[in-house]
């Protein structure tokens, strides 16, 4: 693979990961306790909680890619 199409495949990669991870966090925003939803433009318990979907939906896809490689 070419360097642009190895960028181009990291690139979604961590697209569908932020994606996948805002998406779960705000289907269990309703379900968490105030102190761990997040305030706009601010750093709080509810933006880690974010990163860390994001980053572990992150690490599922990159398992997901690396078991299909030959």
């Amino acid at each position: 693979m070419s360097k642009n199409a190895v960028a181009v495949a990291k690139f979604i990669d961590a697209l569908i990961a932020v994606l996948a991870g805002n998406l779960a966090y705000f289907l269990l925003a309703p379900h968490l306790p105030p102190s761990a939803r997040h305030i706009p433009f601010r750093v709080d318990i509810g933006l880690l909680l974010d990163f860390w979907l994001c980053l572990a939906a992150y690490g599922v896809i990159k398992a997901v890619v690396n078991k299909r490689k030959p």
